[in-house]
């Protein structure tokens, strides 16, 4: 799961610049300092939001109960937004009010499944005569009340109108040119706001000057858009939106703001830039003419590194100073950085998936601060106090804090003023890329936004209130995801979604996805995303991202979720944390003793720690988790499980939930690290006993990669997990700064013992962490770092030499991997594979028989071999320094932790076919 920095406002951004009255905007409104200006107040008005509009006529109010003899329900509008319900007698200072009707038929099924999560309550209905009035009622306050015979209110709330809107102006989704669209004799701004009572256009010839025009635009009550033309080719000017909409609980309002669908912008996003992507000037040279990496034949062939635009040079020396931490340095062809990335996509790597680039709402796009770090012992707290001390205006963020979906973020561009330039030297880094043959994946983040309703940093809630986020039982927006949720069920926010990857895909040559959380997205529109940017690049583009299953959309309470459960035959693909879990051990987010919970390969039970005391059956469990992973945790495949019973993964458990969930291989995203969380070196030195020497902890980081490597499904790795990358341990370090989120790439050190990590997240843990941080004996060295780095190299050439470690169908995976080693007499510290490549295509060897022995301990185990089979080791480890042979008759000695891989190029005659 993402973080997000939820916004501190200093300062109050609403203020009475104009009298209540006002029907045109004061002349300097353009440039005005407050984001927002209050043309009517009304702060007594309500704000609780218990009722919704189901469609354009009936609406429900949940928990109300049909009207007794004598009451009626009244819908009371104001265009003022002046409507006050005072104890008393009645309702004060609304235009009128409508009787509305009881409605006892049959919800619209379509209807009836978009609101199935809401409770019962009394569905009611306008009067035909009124639902043409309807478009113009919701530009104003209205407040539905259940009154007694004597009108007086017996309850009342305001309504959630997403519901209507979408029904009244579906037909907006078709349009294709919201923005601003320039061509050579004209620039077409186009805004969605339905409920806007006027918009006017800023004009503004750079981001840094006055206004030098202010332009209204026109209405279409059929998509409910506002649009106006310009005359001449407005490209490389700036532009923001005046608002004129009533706010619930603050009046009638002019909001200044930028466009939701601006392409780039100003300096900190203050004004949007007007742009035609497809303009030569906004491309980086050679790029119409620049190489690409083919498609991928299936989405199992991606093998992703997770990698930061500012963690991947921020640090290098070789990188010229004015582009390290920004898209240039990507370009910069012989730094350490990008050799290193070459060498992986020479042995197997295929996609760079990139933390979020997309406009960001926390970091400073100029004069970012840098702390002053003290020379502190390694589990100092000093360190963290001068990091945390500038965290909210220093240059690092991961990201997950959006502000525009549709603009590269500035703080990574050589220039945050000029909107050219981000969006050119974005273009050179995806271009780079490219060149050194590797796809390029863009981390997006469409379930949230950094802020709502009036804060500065809300762009889409200040547009159209109420309507893009979710919001829960009482008209509150819901925040499960750690900040504010969008609702991409509403027609308009899933297509803000729809349109924005779809830019990313076709001008930036984005080749894959990951969804933050998408698990809060409908599968539905998922999917039409996917033909979306499929049309776009004109090619596949893949698609994964978090199938997490939480919050107020768990368990498909508000829709099918595009989550773990949920997205079978999809081709999209959600992270596993059945494998992730037993083989680093504990969970995700823990803290305290639970640091200390250990996993497959650092210990568990075999080699305790003093803290976690497992059980053999522990082992046992842990080790078929380990097998559901490497079978793709394909729901139908069976394996003989640890009691000795014949199961599919579906039965096996996961706390409770099926360990086995995906249809086919390519729907899994196989990992032990990312971004998120300890790093998998920080997981062991919590873990492993704390004797364990610095070589053996290197063996652990490879015995988990490799369990990574050899795994059914797409393999993912997070930057420097090679390296044995430290975070100082620290559980979460989205805001924790360039000194804990850096990465060597010389393989000198691994920034282990740095001092005590962020507060924030991890004083807590503290008293476990500190000894650790302090002990010497943990901190690899470059011998230990070198034999990751180049073990791990050898697990993605393995990995790409044949398709069996990537096979295709979940039929293919059941018929050709075989687990040796499983049920109730299994030596558990060892797991064995075997991949029968026979008549496959791609497959290069005919068998290929892998084991990992977890054990510090070498072991032995007996593997059923047919006569006349031949092993050897896979080319990529033969000439090194690696394991025995294995023994006559099908005994395998495996070293201490320790994986290897065999491969048989012969077959006992007439044998053609998975045995």
């Amino acid at each position: 799961m993402a973080r997000c920095t939820l916004p501190i406002l200093a300062l109050l951004v609403l203020g009475s610049l104009a009298p209540a009255d006002a029907a045109t905007p004061d002349t300097g409104a353009c440039d005005a300092t407050a984001f927002a200006t209050t043309l009517h107040a009304a702060p007594d008005s309500p704000t609780l939001a218990e009722a919704y509009w189901l469609d354009r006529r009936l609406l429900q109010w949940p928990g109300q109960a049909a009207a007794r003899p004598g009451e009626r329900f009244r819908l009371h509008h104001s265009q003022p937004g002046t409507i006050t319900v005072p104890e008393g007698p009645g309702v004060e200072g609304a235009d009128g009010a409508i009787d509305l009707q009881a409605f006892g038929g049959q919800l619209p099924p379509a209807v009836a499944e978009r609101f199935r999560f809401i409770d019962e309550g009394v569905v009611l209905a306008l009067p035909g005569v009124e639902v043409v009035r309807l478009p113009a009622l919701l530009r104003g306050q209205l407040v539905l009340t259940r009154e007694d015979a004597d009108g007086r209110v017996l309850a009342a709330t305001t309504l959630q109108h997403p519901g209507a809107l979408d029904d009244l102006y579906a037909a907006a989704f078709r349009l294709d040119d919201l923005g601003a669209t320039p061509t050579e004799d004209s620039t077409r701004f186009r805004l969605w706001a339905p409920t806007a009572r006027e918009v006017f256009v800023c004009l503004h010839d750079a981001g840094d000057t006055p206004a030098t025009d202010r332009i209204p635009l026109q209405r279409d009550d059929t998509t409910g858009a506002w649009s106006t033309e310009v005359p001449g080719d407005l490209s490389g000017n700036y532009y923001t939106y005046l608002v004129d909409v009533f706010v619930p609980g603050t009046g009638l309002v002019r909001n200044r703001v930028t466009d939701p669908y601006s392409v780039s912008l100003s300096t900190d996003s203050a004004r949007s830039y007007v742009a035609d992507l497809d303009d030569p000037e906004l491309k980086p040279k050679g790029w119409d003419g620049a190489p690409r990496p083919a498609p991928l034949a299936s989405q199992t062939d991606m093998v992703i590194y997770e990698l930061h635009v500012r963690d991947f040079s921020r640090d290098d020396a070789t990188v010229g100073l004015a582009n390290r931490g920004k898209y240039l340095a990507f370009t910069e062809a012989d730094s350490d950085g990008m050799r290193h990335l070459r060498a992986l996509a020479e042995a197997g790597l295929t996609d760079v998936h990139l933390l979020p680039v997309f406009d960001l709402a926390t970091v400073p796009e100029e004069d970012c601060l840098q702390p002053a770090i003290p020379d502190a012992a390694p589990d100092s707290p000093a360190q963290q106090a001068a990091v945390m001390a500038v965290a909210d205006r220093d240059c690092f963020n991961w990201g997950y804090d959006p502000f525009h979906f549709n603009a590269p973020e500035g703080s990574f561009a050589s220039d945050a003023a000029e909107g050219a330039v981000r969006i050119r030297e974005l273009r050179a880094m995806v271009q780079a890329l490219h060149a050194a043959g590797l796809r390029v994946g863009m981390d997006v983040v469409y379930n949230h936004t950094t802020a709502s309703g009036q804060d500065p940093r809300s762009v889409l809630d200040r547009i159209v209130p109420g309507y893009y986020h979710r919001l829960d039982g009482r008209g509150a927006v819901t925040t499960s995801t750690c900040c504010d949720n969008t609702a991409t069920e509403h027609l308009m926010m899933g297509k803000l979604m729809l349109d924005s990857a779809g830019l990313w895909a076709r001008h930036y040559r984005i080749d894959s996805f990951r969804f933050d959380l998408m698990g809060h997205q409908p599968r539905a529109v998922m999917e039409q995303l996917q033909q979306r940017v499929n049309e776009a690049a004109g090619r596949h583009v893949n698609l994964i991202g978090e199938g997490w299953n939480f919050g107020e959309v768990a368990n498909g309470a508000r829709f099918v979720q595009a989550s773990q459960d949920s997205l079978q035959h999809s081709g999209i693909a959600t992270f596993s944390d059945r494998a992730r879990d037993a083989i680093r051990g504990g969970s995700a987010g823990d803290s305290g003793e639970a640091l200390h919970t250990q996993g497959y390969v650092n210990g568990l039970h075999y080699d305790p720690n003093g803290h976690h005391d497992a059980t053999r059956e522990e082992l046992l469990h842990a080790a078929d988790l380990v097998r559901a992973g490497l079978a793709g945790t394909l729901a139908d495949y069976r394996m003989t499980d640890y009691t000795g019973a014949d199961i599919p993964l579906s039965a096996l458990d996961y706390k409770g939930m099926p360990a086995g969930y995906a249809a086919e291989p390519g729907e899994v995203v196989n990992y032990v690290e990312n971004h998120d969380n300890q790093t998998l070196f920080d997981v062991s030195a919590l873990r492993l006993p704390p004797d364990t020497s610095p070589m053996d902890r290197a063996r652990v980081q490879v015995l988990a990669l490799a369990l990574n490597a050899f795994s059914q499904g797409v393999a993912y790795f997070h930057a420097g997990g090679e390296l044995m990358r430290s975070k100082s341990l620290d559980r979460n370090s989205y805001d924790s700064g360039d000194w804990f989120n850096r990465i060597d790439w010389t393989g000198s050190g691994n920034h282990f013992g740095i001092g005590l990590p962020p507060a924030t997240d991890n004083e807590a843990s503290w008293p476990q962490m500190a000894p650790l941080l302090g002990d010497p004996g943990i901190k690899p060295g470059p011998e230990e770092i070198a034999f990751v780095r180049e073990s791990y190299l050898d697990l993605l050439r393995i990995r790409a030499s044949t398709t069996l470690f990537r096979m295709r169908t979940a039929e293919d995976v059941k018929q050709r991997l075989r687990l040796h080693n499983t049920g109730p007499d299994q030596n558990p510290l060892v797991i064995v594979g075997e991949l029968d490549g026979r008549g496959y295509p791609g497959a290069t060897f005919k068998s290929v028989l892998y084991l990992v022995n977890v054990s510090p301990e070498a072991q032995e185990v007996r593997v059923e071999t047919p006569p006349g089979r031949s092993w050897r080791l896979h080319p990529a480890l033969r000439g090194k320094d690696r394991p025995a042979p294995y023994h006559d008759g099908g005994r395998f000695r495996v070293p201490g932790r320790t994986a290897v891989v065999y491969v048989a190029d012969q077959h006992p005659a007439g044998l053609d076919g998975p045995s």
